[in-house]
């Protein structure tokens, strides 16, 4: 009897991982509007397709395996290291995990987690004093969060892309940006002219370095 380990059928791993990323997503975002709900929610439909594919069933690789196979033919691609698919694609020899693109996908998901936890702080401590949040993270992009989501799933992406989550990356990146339009008009309702003031000089979500600002945009 064999005593390895299976590549996939990993169910239990599969929940098991899903839960952990879902609950420090839930943990940095703290969700509290029918919008963050939302939010919240396609970012946990991205994780749990990735953890499928990564632990239970590698759908991508199978929907290529053909093509894979006729140009890469050295490669066990049913192999759990296969998955990581830019790896494998540029003849990375060594153990994946430690490879360029999931090295550099770690970069990206680390930073997203702290983008949305610190980017939750500041907004946090404005709401409870009623006030703008310009400070910290908010004093160069106004939606700091969100594009903290991005470069979470970008990192996914680097590290184990799949046919599906290539797919709903777009959509989800469309929905970020329409929250953010629907919430600027909430904002602009309450603030008025402070908060076409922090607008202006504020990009939405990609922070221009060279003008950044130690002055704040207040209420």
């Amino acid at each position: 009897m064999s005593s390895e380990i299976p590549s996939y059928g990993l169910w239990s791993l599969v929940i098991l991982n899903s839960a952990i990323f879902i609950f420090f997503a839930f943990s940095f975002f703290k969700p509290q509007t029918r919008r963050d709900w939302r939010s919240l929610g396609a970012f946990s439909a991205f994780l749990v397709a990735l953890f499928t594919e990564m632990y239970g069933f590698p759908l991508t690789l199978y929907f290529l395996s053909g093509w894979l196979q006729s140009r890469y033919p050295e490669v066990d691609w049913f192999a759990h290291d296969s998955g990581h698919l830019l790896e494998m694609l540029f003849g990375w020899q060594a153990n994946p995990h430690f490879g360029p693109f999931h090295l550099l996908s770690m970069v990206f998901i680390v930073a997203g987690f702290w983008l949305i936890a610190a980017g939750w702080r500041v907004l946090y401590a404005a709401q409870r004093r009623g006030e703008l949040a310009t400070t910290g993270l908010y004093a160069h992009v106004r939606h700091p969060q969100y594009a903290g989501f991005v470069l979470v799933m970008t990192g996914f992406l680097l590290q184990w892309p799949t046919l599906l989550t290539l797919v709903m990356f777009p959509v989800l990146v469309w929905m970020y940006s329409r929250l953010a339009i629907h919430e600027e008009r909430e904002v602009a309702r309450r603030f008025g002219e402070a908060w076409q003031a922090y607008a202006t000089h504020t990009p939405r979500f990609i922070p221009q370095w060279r003008t950044a600002r130690t002055s704040d945009w207040r209420a």
